[in-house]
């Protein structure tokens, strides 16, 4: 089915702008495939579409709102002609143009404008949610990737186990004991992967509708690449954020929108102005003076002039009407200060959840994974010598596991924080001076 002709010569203009906008507003940390997502939500996502079409349709009212109202025409039959010194009038035509006082389609066409700016702003913060959405999304799967392929090792790991707990107990040195609860690890492990797998599921459709595709379409293991290195800047951070983020840049241009409103309001003050002009139908006289004695000028059309003007007399609604527009401005000065306080909270707690991540990372990488790691190893020299059981290895086993995938937890979590920092500030984040 083929598009209307007006949807298909706005879309390549509509679908460009969104994708090339949205580009400028995200960072990808050189991940092509994450890239890749992020432009099919953004050319696909329905939200991401409707808003940017309503942008559009914001656009097109911007020559509507300045133009001039229709000319009237009036048309005038006589039942019964009145009689003229140079003949009878038959018909009339009058014609009238309204014209608005002086500024007033100027500040007209400047709010229309303001208001697709307004809407524009729009568009970019449902793009950067979408962006958002998808980099959380992505980033999951790869938590829950490596989740499950840690349980894997553990799986194979504990098997290994068990295998020798089995030869050991055939052998008459080892307990039955062992090998039962060798077992049931294996069995709880299993579950773990299957849960983890429940949840892939979840996070793969979340990710698929954000793209609008099936639900059920699969999606590959996400493998995700090396950490970003982030310098936490707050007062560059903020910044930056004061000057990008959507919802502020929104509401600045709301204050703009109800300046021009109140200066509306003030005009409605002032007339507008009606431009006309008439032309009779004369026909000649042919009565018995006109035809013994025509007068000059016998039977000419005439042709006339009007100027107008519209009596502004209710000046006690004009003056609710500029109190209405004054009120509307202080309401988006608060707004536009609201507006930014948001920035100010999301910057500051953001960057204090990214340093302690920072930190927590540091500890998990330079003491707990090593210390679990050479715990385990000392455990099963311990336990391949017969110098402790089957429970103690176990356990540094499972303190390894916890470890290895709080670590897991810890980097997918880092990665969600500069998702949700780049939404905050409305620019790329780590910003492209730290990438």
């Amino acid at each position: 089915m083929k598009a209307p002709r007006t949807i298909a010569w706005l879309a390549p203009c509509l679908f460009g702008m969104s994708v090339d906008a949205a580009s400028a507003n995200y960072a990808t940390f050189d991940d092509a495939r994450l890239e890749a997502l992020i432009e099919e939500a953004i050319e696909r996502n329905p939200e991401v579409q409707a808003i940017a079409w309503n942008e559009t349709a914001a656009r097109e009212r911007i020559p509507i709102a300045g133009a001039l109202p229709d000319p009237m025409v009036q048309l005038t039959g006589f039942a019964q002609s009145p009689q003229t010194r140079v003949g009878p009038q038959v018909s009339g035509l009058a014609v009238n143009q309204r014209l608005p006082w002086f500024g007033k389609r100027a500040d007209r066409t400047e709010a229309t404008t303001v208001r697709a700016d307004i809407q524009r702003e729009v568009s970019t913060a449902r793009r950067a949610d979408v962006v958002r959405h998808v980099k959380v999304a992505y980033y999951e799967l790869g938590y829950l990737d490596r989740a499950i392929a840690i349980t894997v090792q553990e799986r194979e790991l504990l098997e290994h186990y068990e295998s020798l707990a089995r030869a050991r107990y055939s052998q008459g040195i080892g307990l039955q004991q062992a090998v039962v609860k060798l077992q049931a690890l294996i069995t709880r492990v299993l579950n773990r992967r299957q849960e983890l797998m429940r949840q892939r599921i979840g996070v793969e459709s979340r990710l698929n509708a954000l793209r609008d595709r099936p639900a059920h379409l699969a999606i590959a293991d996400v493998n995700l690449g090396d950490r970003p290195k982030v310098v936490v800047d707050p007062d560059r951070i903020l910044d930056i954020g004061r000057a990008n983020a959507p919802e502020v840049r929104a509401a600045a241009l709301a204050i703009d929108h109800d300046d021009v409103g109140v200066r509306l309001a003030h005009q409605r003050y002032w007339p507008d102005l009606v431009l006309g002009a008439t032309w009779g139908r004369i026909r000649a006289r042919d009565d018995e003076p006109g035809r013994s004695n025509p007068p000059p000028d016998n039977g000419k059309d005439t042709l006339g002039l009007t100027l107008g003007v519209n009596i502004p007399l209710h000046r006690d609604i004009y003056d609710a009407g500029v109190r209405e527009a004054v009120a509307r401005r202080f309401a988006a000065q608060e707004r536009h200060r609201r507006a930014l306080n948001d920035v100010d909270q999301a910057v500051r707690s953001i960057g204090f959840t990214l340093t302690t991540i920072e930190a927590q990372m540091a500890l998990f990488e330079n003491a707990l994974v090593p210390q679990a790691e050479q715990a385990l190893r000392a455990t099963e020299e311990a336990y391949a010598t017969g110098t402790t059981g089957v429970l103690d290895l176990l356990d540094s086993e499972e303190v390894l596991l916890d470890v290895r995938l709080g670590l897991a937890r810890l980097d997918t979590d880092y990665r969600q924080a500069l998702a949700d920092m780049e939404r905050a500030i409305g620019a790329p984040f780590p910003l492209r001076s730290q990438q």
